[in-house]
């Protein structure tokens, strides 16, 4: 197991040292597009392969129970009720969506499913959070990151643009970006952009919209079970399948809250937090065959198209109807 570990290490630090020199493409993509540069030239042997299985598996699981204790519930209270109803209709709209477009699409069902709550929630950490309930292919996953992050691009460069041409407020933008860009650095970068403002408020609101990703879960994790017993399968075991990292993530943001974390532990728990999911995306890139990613062609990219779009327009419509503005 240690040669993965290993490998995958190294990937993540580089990766890492990458994200900082372009943190609008940011850490977790780098290790994704490095491991996979890795796995499809120079080729990855069997020896890695228990290690990199660990490092796409429970490592993940560490990082989202790390990044509990981020997120304090009393910081996002406020702007999570003032954001509850966009974020609301934009998770909706985007699991719609993605439902029919890839139910026309013919993609599979997994794919469908991690480019939906990718778009919807958070991006990358999302899709990181269902891969251990739903257990899609390797390189599945690794499609779905790469198609979030092709309009997270988008994203960063056109919504301060977009955003001044439509005169929106400070408030207005943030909401807008907090709730239609997937990725939480892309949403600090377009919403410092505008304005700092703009960005505070647009972090506040990613960071609520961030907190679906619980319900969401325990709703795959019942789709889970209600398709095993459909199917007979005898040895099904909810216990077995459910998401217990998900708990410990509530425990994680629960302790935040109370204050009892020193202020200056912050800061490295969550540096700890990004670096295990850079890691387990590392590892999901070094475990990725991307001839089978080319044989899916253009479709898993027009739908993160259609569902980006979708949610981008149903964000901006709520809040005309609201007024916010």
């Amino acid at each position: 197991m240690l040669h993965g570990l290993v490998l995958a290490v190294v990937v993540a630090i580089f990766a890492m040292m990458l994200g900082k020199m372009f943190p609008i493409i940011g850490g977790p993509v780098f290790a994704i597009l490095l491991g996979m540069a890795i796995r499809n030239s120079v080729g990855i042997g069997p020896t890695f392969k228990p290690g990199l299985q660990f490092a796409s598996r429970q490592v993940l699981q560490w990082s989202i129970v790390a990044l509990g204790f981020g997120l304090s519930i009393q910081q996002v209270a406020k702007t999570g009720m003032e954001s509850l109803s966009v974020t609301a209709v934009t998770v909706a709209v985007a699991f719609g969506s993605a439902w029919l477009l890839g139910r026309w699409l013919d993609i599979p069902s997994k794919l469908q499913t991690l480019i939906g709550v990718g778009t919807a929630i958070c991006g990358g950490s999302a899709i990181a959070a269902v891969t251990p309930i739903i257990k899609p292919e390797e390189h599945e996953t690794a499609y779905a990151i790469s198609t979030i992050f092709i309009f997270n691009i988008v994203a960063v460069l056109a919504f301060p643009l977009m955003g001044h041409w439509l005169g929106m407020s400070d408030q207005g933008f943030g909401m807008w970006a907090g709730t239609a860009i997937n990725d939480t650095s892309s949403v600090v970068a377009a919403g410092y952009s505008y304005s700092e403002s703009a960005g505070d408020y647009a972090t506040i609101v990613k960071l609520t919209r961030a907190t679906l990703i619980i319900p969401v879960c325990l709703i795959l994790v019942g789709i889970q079970a209600w398709q095993h017993k459909k199917q007979g399968v005898g040895s099904f075991s909810l216990a077995r399948i459910f998401p217990w990292f998900i708990l410990w993530f509530l425990l994680a943001s629960a302790i935040r809250s109370t204050g009892y974390i020193p202020e200056a532990w912050l800061a490295p728990l969550q540096l700890t937090a990004q670096f295990l999911i850079v890691v387990a995306l590392a590892a999901i890139g070094l475990s990725s065959d991307l001839r089978r990613m080319v044989t899916a062609g253009m479709r898993p990219v027009l739908l993160g198209l259609g569902v980006w779009l979708a949610v981008c327009v149903s964000s901006l419509a709520v809040q005309h109807v609201m007024g916010t503005w």
